[in-house]
């Protein structure tokens, strides 16, 4: 039977990482995060959330070394949890993963119309008021094909992919803060809290494990490992992505906050970031040169979702929880080609639902998120490991919950509104319409690699 290729490295799958973590978000929301905390309250906000983010990241490197399988979360719940519950999880996870890829598809349309105003006609129509135009559409589509394409050919070719996009990505985004010290000021870090300092810090808190989440999926691509891959890597992998994703935040929230102050940052717009540091400086040339890292940011964020939300589908079409032909092994290629093919589909079909049709989807996503790492710290835990080990996984349940509670308990601010909850009922149905009948009896191929003890 045809397995997987087994290619990538270390460097591999901290790009694959940090590529699902960090796309064009950052960009977006940096002047919520800003208004939120100030520069230092963000800083201190992003720091906490990362520290609390430690010991998920700690369970999730030693599930990947005991149990190296592309399902990820469907893998450690079977050992312990009925089939239903591998099924849900497996389901949520895919749902996070893939509904990343048209957004970013259409935040790639977005930026590309910041950077030529004429991208913006041609207006097919709305939703939720919001335009969805021609150019849009057709540059959203003629991304996913290309991606689709590349990811079909194999993993090499997808992986030397997120390479050179993250040395890229981040050298522009260097760039970028270092031509902006010469022109910001140190007054424009002032006031450093935006509120009280702890509720500053706190109302930061809130939102940083949606930016920074991603680095779980290293487990994704386990079975694509490199023959000499040290098992021990998988648990570096994923810590090294936490740090530096932490690292880049503190990096571009001071960087924007030197070149202007956060009092700035509400004129609106898609990329208020950009207008506010264009009105600052009168300079096109450092605001392209923005645009252009996250618009490198967005493709990579793309494919790192497209190479995840394929791999978990084949997994859960080789274990019989969906129709079997999702876990073909391309035999010259050695990729999922069926499920590339699908996710493909899936994406060019959601282009069209607009930016204002993803944006509640993508809550939705964060809180499947959540409930994977639930899933995935309850497994781990009834491995019965060491204690640091079972400490770290009562923390991530604890923390995961609570992150779940604050998006549906209604008397929190910013909980689910209509339109998340009629998201979660229509991926539930869908789900429910595609599972397959036997997805209670589980057939794992051979060629998943046979589970490590518990490091």
């Amino acid at each position: 039977m045809t397995r997987l290729a087994r290619k990538l490295r270390l460097f591999d799958f901290f790009a694959l990482a940090f590529g699902v973590m960090v796309g064009a978000g950052w960009l977006v929301v940096m002047d919520d995060i800003l208004q939120r905390g100030g520069p230092l309250g963000a800083i201190l906000g992003f720091t906490a959330g990362a520290l609390m983010l430690l010991p998920v990241g700690y369970v999730y490197g030693r599930l990947v070394r005991a149990i190296p399988d592309a399902a990820g979360e469907v893998a450690y719940t079977a050992r312990f949890f009925p089939p239903i519950v591998s099924f849900i999880t497996g389901w949520v996870m895919l749902f996070t993963y893939w509904i990343t890829c048209p957004f970013e598809a259409l935040a790639a349309a977005r930026i590309s119309g910041y950077l030529f105003p004429s991208l913006n006609t041609f207006e097919l129509y709305r939703l939720g008021g919001r335009p969805v135009y021609l150019p849009h559409v057709v540059l959203g589509l003629t991304i996913t094909v290309i991606l689709t394409w590349l990811n079909y050919r194999g993993i090499q070719a997808s992986a030397r992919f997120m390479k050179w996009t993250t040395f890229i990505f981040l050298s522009l985004v260097m760039v970028f803060g270092f031509a902006g010290a010469r022109q910001g000021s140190v007054n424009n870090l002032r006031p450093l809290f935006s509120h009280a300092p702890l509720l500053s810090v706190l109302l930061v808190w809130q939102i940083v494990p949606w930016l920074l989440s991603g680095f779980e999926s290293v487990g994704k691509c386990a079975e694509e490992a490199s023959p000499d891959f040290r098992e021990r890597d998988f648990s570096l992998a994923v810590i090294l992505t936490i740090f530096v994703g932490l690292g880049f935040f503190w990096f571009v929230i001071l960087a924007v906050a030197y070149v202007v102050p956060a009092q700035a940052l509400s004129g609106g717009g898609a990329f208020p970031v950009a207008i506010a540091i264009e009105r600052a400086l009168h300079a096109n040339w450092i605001v392209d040169l923005l645009m252009a890292s996250a618009l490198v940011a967005v493709l990579r964020t793309f494919n790192g979702n497209m190479v995840a939300s394929s791999r978990m589908l084949f997994a859960m079409g080789r274990r019989n929880m969906l129709d079997p032909r999702m876990g073909y092994v391309h035999p010259r290629n050695q990729t999922p080609s069926v499920a590339v093919i699908v996710i493909g589909i899936g994406t060019a079909l959601a282009v069209f639902l607009g930016q204002a049709g993803l944006v509640p989807i993508l809550e939705v996503g964060a809180v499947a998120a959540a409930m994977g790492w639930m899933a995935a710290c309850a497994s781990y835990f009834c491995m019965k490991p060491a204690l640091a080990g079972r400490a770290a996984a009562i923390f991530g349940v604890l923390m995961t919950a609570l992150m779940v509670l604050v998006k549906v308990v209604p008397l929190v601010p910013g909980h689910f509104t209509r339109y998340e909850w009629m998201a979660v009922a229509i991926w539930a149905g869908i789900g429910a319409l595609v599972r397959a009948p036997q997805s209670g009896l589980e057939e794992v191929s051979s060629a998943v690699t046979e589970p490590a003890k518990l490091p």
